[in-house]
């Protein structure tokens, strides 16, 4: 498969002002200011295969959205090397940027006080898109999300999980190939969470288009992703399949049984007593229905964290 994303030692530095509390120390600033260097994200490496969902997971600060801006082209690296599509994000050139896009849950990208559908027209204007196709294209999204009679509203008329169905049609108007998605979901409902995430894994199958995605509901990414990378503190602590994370990181299974007359038994063992736990319940009770289920991946990553 053909690295659509390629990242090597991927580096941002931010420099930021340090002083102490109090009046003094506000006035010494003023003279002279004392700096710190903060690594928000260190010597990153990875490669993303055309089509791939992969998601970016870790906690608040751990670096996510910081790689996402400077894979857009929004911030210039401070070290290392980046190739998306082939083209070098921070020169921003306008082949690349009619090929990519970047949604941002928690960001506004459609004029507040007009109907979605005047936004579009100006996307149209900005990618210079042919009438027909950028008809065609519009009318699709909005079947895709159902947003048929939310387009001609003022987009502040809408509640906050139309305003994002809404925001990802204006997104991908220009039917880009790279999708950096960072916490697509954020603040909505369960509901509209589903709905976004049917949409994205229809954009992918029908567009082979290659996906990056945070968020902090693993919900989103076990219905999306199948590999994972886990960043902290800047840094990659795991790449690989979903799967393998579980079976690294989730060093026990729940054993669930539902004996014959209807009691329920539930176990939590180690996946190396998995064998014997099954067998032992088996000969001791007559059992009805036996399951045997990995940890929650909400678990399994807050093992990543703390190892």
């Amino acid at each position: 498969m053909a690295a659509v994303v390629e990242v090597q030692g991927l580096t941002k530095v931010f420099r930021v002002p340090e002083r102490e509390a109090g009046l003094r120390a506000s006035l010494h600033s003023l003279v002279r200011r004392q700096w710190r260097e903060v690594r928000a994200v260190d010597g990153v490496s990875f490669e993303i295969g055309a089509g791939e969902v992969v998601g970016f997971l870790g906690p608040n600060g751990a670096g996510k959205t910081t790689t996402l801006k400077m894979l857009s082209g929004l911030l210039y690296p401070s070290g290392g090397e980046i190739s998306v599509l082939g083209h070098v994000p921070s020169r921003r050139e306008r082949d690349y940027l009619r090929r990519m896009t970047l949604v941002m849950g928690n960001r506004n990208q459609l004029q507040w006080d007009l109907p979605a559908l005047d936004s579009f027209e100006l996307n149209r204007a900005i990618y210079r898109l042919p009438r027909e196709q950028f008809t065609e294209t519009r009318d699709e999204l909005i079947e895709l999300l159902d947003v048929g009679d939310l387009v001609r509203k003022p987009v502040r008329q809408l509640s906050l999980g139309e305003r994002m169905k809404v925001e990802v049609v204006g997104s991908l108007l220009h039917l880009p190939q790279v999708l950096f998605l960072d916490e697509p979901t954020i603040g909505l409902d369960v509901t509209m969470q589903k709905r976004i995430r049917t949409f994205v894994a229809e954009y992918n199958l029908r567009y082979g288009a290659t996906v990056l995605l945070t968020s902090h509901y693993m919900a989103d990414v076990e219905a999306l992703c199948k590999r994972v990378i886990v960043i902290h503190h800047g840094q990659i602590l795991f790449d690989g399949q979903l799967a393998e994370l579980t079976q690294r990181f989730g060093g026990t299974k729940t054993i669930e049984a539902v004996l014959a007359d209807g009691e329920r038994i539930t176990q939590q063992v180690s996946r190396e007593d998995v064998s014997r736990a099954t067998a032992t319940l088996l000969a001791e009770h007559e059992v009805h229905d036996l399951t045997v289920e990995d940890p929650p991946i909400e678990d399994v990553i807050e093992q990543v964290f703390a190892s």
